[in-house]
């Protein structure tokens, strides 16, 4: 999800507006003829399935390259928490993960092509770190000086990020003490690409806060779970944006709705659904471990709770970790 000049709100359980909402509850679509060539490995995997979303191809770039996922940790991060993203961002190529996956679900995003039919890379890697522990730019942030601080993670006189436009994106991940414009209102998180005026080159980035502090019960993040989900683990509004940079990077490439300033992108359409059955209030079906928490896909020595993305070809929201298997 982007925005500009006004965020589309990115709470986790929310109910999508601006397009006609999708339809869950409906578990068994009926497939086209050929359809079985156009799931996700050996399993069809659906859910909130509605015929009045136009998801199109707007002509613009999309990641199709190895996608190199550079990290600024803005403030002060303990190191349990930076594993956690880490591990997730390493998850989404790991083939040999139990099944359902993070990199099952990454299938449905690699669905997506640009125009010339090149897929999005099945390849995502963590690429470079930066630390900015010290708050350089204070510890309230605009949408332009979120930029600013790309700009000085990457134009730094020792280690400086890595720049290159055609593979390389940015996640800007604040600490629970920073207030950034509009955050915990509006917004839990977005993505969009810097100014050449500001940072020096176009590139992708996605931004998302840690509510832990400041509003638990209203963004979902990987330390932090909304009051009224009890006995589930934080949800991750960190998978929602990488899916979203790579089918629409520059904002004109992939989305619904006829407004560009405001797209609808393919998370978006999945807001609130993680399984089987999911659609309005409904996560829908999930896994408990042997602990008690909720997941619904497995990582690298980790399992994780990830919004399903739509499914353009099929029409649908998809997941690993549908029934139908």
């Amino acid at each position: 999800m982007h925005q500009f000049p006004v965020l589309l709100s990115l709470i986790a359980v929310s109910v999508l507006l601006m397009v006609t909402p999708v339809i869950g509850y409906r578990p068994w679509p009926h497939l086209k003829p050929n359809s079985s060539d156009l799931t996700l490995g050996s399993s069809k995997k659906f859910e909130g399935s509605s015929e009045f979303v136009q998801m199109r191809y707007h002509m613009g770039p999309v990641l199709t390259a190895n996608i190199t996922v550079h990290i600024v940790w803005y403030g002060r991060w303990q190191k349990s928490q930076k594993k956690i993203i880490r591990e997730f961002i390493n998850s989404i190529s790991a083939v040999d993960a139990k099944r359902p996956s993070v990199a099952g679900w990454w299938k449905t995003v690699q669905l997506y092509t640009d125009q010339t039919g090149a897929n999005i890379s099945h390849t995502v890697h963590l690429g470079e770190e930066k630390n900015d522990r010290f708050y350089s730019h204070g510890k309230k942030l605009t949408r332009l000086s979120i930029q600013s601080v790309i700009k000085s993670a990457v134009t730094a006189s020792t280690k400086p990020l890595p720049i290159n436009p055609r593979s390389g994106l940015f996640l800007l991940l604040t600490s629970d003490d920073v207030y950034v414009q509009d955050f915990c209102g509006q917004v839990c998180g977005f993505h969009y690409f810097t100014f050449p005026s500001i940072v020096g080159y176009t590139l992708p980035y996605a931004w998302v806060g840690n509510s832990a502090k400041l509003c638990p019960g209203v963004c979902a993040y990987p330390f932090a779970v909304p009051k009224y989900m009890t006995g589930f683990k934080p949800l991750n509004v960190i998978g929602h944006e990488i899916a979203e940079l790579a089918t629409n990077p520059l904002v004109n490439a992939w989305y619904a709705g006829q407004d560009p300033v405001a797209p609808v992108e393919i998370a978006d359409l999945c807001e609130g659904i993680y399984g089987t059955g999911g659609g309005g209030s409904y996560t829908g079906q999930l896994l408990n471990d042997k602990d008690g928490a909720t997941f619904n896909m497995n990582g690298i020595g980790r399992r994780y709770l990830v919004q399903w993305v739509w499914n353009h070809i099929l029409n649908y929201c998809t997941g690993p970790n549908a029934l139908d298997q």
